[in-house]
């Protein structure tokens, strides 16, 4: 994918893994799930934040999930990924360590016709992610390919 201010310039994994991140940070915020921060935002806002992530990872990251709840005029719900059962699940998974979860899941399936923009919209809008998202399941620390399997079969 070409950068939309720079079209010399790629977006590279990091670049996805970072918007990932922060898609990541604001739904546990707002407790929303991903996919609504993810359609709010759109197709071209994603191509822009994937296009500034190599500055914008510089930024704190509070006042950059400040910016983009501002911006898209984002709001809360009740939609907590923090509500676990303890027998279950001892701690959550970072908003890094979930980036990376689906920067691996939006690589592995993306298509020769998708940019990584088109690629997180399908994905974070897929059923699979209810799965991922529910971390009281496995689901969400399984390897990446198995990840990517179940993603195709639409169940673990």
């Amino acid at each position: 994918m070409n950068n939309v201010f720079f079209p010399n310039e790629q977006i590279t994994e990091n670049d996805l893994f970072f918007v990932c991140a922060m898609v990541e940070r604001i739904a546990r915020r707002l407790k929303q799930p991903n996919k609504y921060v993810v359609n709010r935002m759109g197709h071209d806002a994603l191509a822009e934040k994937l296009s500034l992530a190599s500055v914008l990872h510089c930024e704190n990251p509070l006042d950059v999930a400040a910016d983009w709840i501002d911006a898209y005029k984002l709001e809360p719900g009740d939609f907590d990924v923090t509500r676990i059962n303890p027998a279950y699940c001892e701690r959550i998974p970072t908003e890094l360590q979930m980036g990376r979860v689906y920067k691996r899941l939006i690589l592995a399936t993306l298509t020769s016709t998708e940019d990584y923009a088109d690629a997180m919209l399908r994905v974070y809008n897929h059923p699979i992610c209810a799965i991922i998202d529910d971390y009281n399941s496995s689901a969400y620390y399984e390897p990446s390919p198995y990840i990517a399997r179940s993603y195709y079969a639409s169940q673990f």
